[in-house]
């Protein structure tokens, strides 16, 4: 009993401490700009009268959607008072979301309280969602957003995310004496202190991985290095290599070691076994001073430097190239600038889950409207750049469950450390984005679609995603939120190119490229022309087993040249400036 009392006093006095931290954390966040925290007033006004004319045209179908909830909810409530009245509670379940791991504690079904307020939860999510859903009056971009919106107000309200109604956490801190409590307070204070009193659950142990040692460990040198990038080649594991090299451009968004994670996942290793000499990009992380960094500077001192650094190093006079989503946006803008001005120094290009047309834009939607994007906008007129933090909060609120509410009660109601996971560590060790670049992107590409429709103004010349006539292959992935497959599909069925393969991977933006042979993990389709719809494809598209890796190199190898002695990294004009992977890597800025 002593120990207990001395234990619970312990736990008292350190609450006090990080009560005072976390009422100081939380006073260090600065007023932020009210346009991206959430949707601007036209939104909801459009909303508010849609749902207004709806009542007046249509009243009986209000009540009766109106009606339908009440009865829904007293009727349970009915059931639970009866069964309890008879000492038993087997109630008939309402149903829970397909692979909804929120509600997988028993008690949810067997305790009289959690029972009910889960299935009043239930409920009233679908009852909403069906609400927004039947909604009239709204353009479907419109309705688009506000079923989003609806659907992050449904995610917030999970019984789950609250102390009180979570058994999870309830038994957890019944079992640890307050213990877990405490550890969640000190997590919660961690993570306002780390972002300066904004709120985001930290996903991976920061501890657990560092850059060089135990991620992005494949043996290469920094060959060059400007104020936008360093270049890495990477030294041969073979004896012969290709003769044409190849050069990657991984996004600015986070940082390139996603391709060299671990050893038995290392698309950089991987491609190196298979006899070529790479080259790939790391970005600077920018700060304030890159305030007028747009598309020019990353063509100019990124892609086209790189390129001919590259060149230059192996003596040839070109390269193959790979971009990976922005940086594959990019690659496209640099080969239509490269064809208007008539150079040819890449060979062929490979897209890794690129858009060149956002028509459509998928579940960004609700991101890219003026109210957003004119707050953006701000920001990077007052910062010089945008925080990787608006970033990082952007991808994980389109995943709230898994990204956002799921990690904060693991990690505040239940006291646990973050996992040790490299792909969630990679993930929160993102980069800021240049206010120049970023409103170039957001503006001329996101909302006007001007590289697939009228045109992209760019260092003096109208680029259009036609102007792309090299050869090329793209890799998209079916379940990607990011880059939807389809999107991509219909930008390179634009591209000028004669020679054009599309290979649709299984699973997301991620997996779906980090897919090593070795794990036959994700299957993927190849096979007919790049022409039409994309469901017209798919339909006459052959599914493969296993990764698309193998295929690639199939279809790069007869464009990559003849086999030659391997070239170690470097050169007279290029010494090695530093191990792999660079220096750039390891620079975190923040605000």
């Amino acid at each position: 009993m002593g120990e207990n009392l001395e234990r619970l006093n312990e736990n008292l006095a350190r609450i006090e401490d990080l009560s005072k931290r976390l009422v100081t954390a939380l006073g260090a966040r600065k007023p932020g700009d009210a346009g991206l925290e959430g949707p601007g007033q036209d939104l909801m006004m459009k909303a508010g009268m849609a749902m207004w004319q709806e009542a007046l045209t249509n009243p009986a179908k209000m009540m009766e959607r109106q009606a339908q909830y009440w009865g829904q909810a007293l009727t349970q409530y009915m059931e639970v008072q009866k069964e309890l009245a008879q000492g038993h509670l087997t109630l008939e379940q309402a149903e829970d979301l397909p692979g909804d791991k929120r509600f997988a504690n028993p008690l949810w079904k067997t305790h009289p309280y959690f029972n009910f307020v889960k299935n009043q939860y239930l409920i009233s999510a679908e009852t909403m969602r069906k609400a927004v859903a039947e909604l009239e009056g709204l353009t479907p971009r419109d309705k688009r957003r506000v079923e989003f919106f609806a659907s992050q107000m449904i995610d917030l309200f999970s019984p789950t995310n609250y102390l009180a109604t979570n058994p999870d956490a309830l038994e957890r801190a019944v079992e640890t004496e307050g213990e877990s409590l405490v550890k969640g307070l000190e997590n919660l204070v961690r993570d306002l202190e780390a972002r300066h009193g904004e709120i985001l659950p930290v996903l991976a142990d920061p501890k657990a991985f560092t850059v060089g040692e135990n991620l992005a460990t494949a043996k290469g040198s920094v060959v060059y290095r400007n104020e936008m990038m360093e270049l890495i080649q990477y030294a041969p594991t073979t004896e012969e290599v290709h003769k044409t090299p190849l050069i990657v451009f991984p996004p600015w968004i986070n940082k390139f070691y996603i391709l060299d994670l671990k050893p038995q996942n290392s698309l950089i290793r991987w491609i190196v076994d298979q006899g070529y000499t790479l080259f790939v990009v790391s970005w600077k992380n920018p700060d304030a001073s890159y305030a007028a960094t747009g598309f020019e500077t990353y063509i100019e001192e990124g892609y086209l430097k790189a390129i001919d650094v590259a060149c230059e190093i192996t003596g040839e006079k070109q390269v193959n190239a790979v971009g990976y989503c922005v940086a594959g946006t990019t690659l496209a803008l640099t080969l239509a600038l490269k064809a208007k001005r008539g150079q040819s120094r890449v060979n062929s290009a490979t897209f890794f889950t690129t858009l060149t047309d956002f028509t459509d834009q998928g579940e960004f939607t609700p991101f890219l409207d003026d109210d957003f994007v004119d707050a953006i906008e701000r920001q990077v007129d007052e910062a010089g750049y945008l925080d990787s933090y608006y970033m990082s909060k952007t991808f994980s609120y389109l995943r709230a469950k898994d990204l956002v509410y799921g990690p904060a009660v693991r990690s505040y109601m239940m006291g646990e450390a973050p996992p040790a996971f490299d792909l969630l560590y990679w993930n929160g060790d993102s980069t800021n984005l240049p206010g120049k670049m970023t409103v170039q992107y957001l503006r001329g590409l996101c909302q006007a679609n001007g590289f697939a429709e009228d045109g992209f103004e760019l260092m003096g010349e109208r680029l259009h995603v036609s102007d792309v006539k090299l050869p090329i292959c793209a890799i998209a992935c079916e379940t990607d939120h990011i880059a939807a497959w389809k999107d991509s599909f219909r930008g390179m069925v634009q591209m000028g190119s004669k020679d054009k393969t599309f290979i649709l991977s299984e699973s997301g933006h991620i997996a779906g490229i980090v897919n090593p042979p070795s794990k036959k993990k994700y299957g993927h389709w190849r096979g007919p022309e790049v022409i039409g719809t994309p469901a017209a494809w798919k339909e006459a598209a052959t599914y493969h087993e296993g990764s698309w890796w193998p295929h690639w190199d199939s279809w790069l190898s007869p464009r990559s040249g003849e086999m030659i002695p391997a070239r170690t990294p470097g050169s007279d004009g290029y010494p090695v400036l530093c191990d792999a992977p660079g220096t750039y890597v390891a620079e975190s800025v923040t605000g």
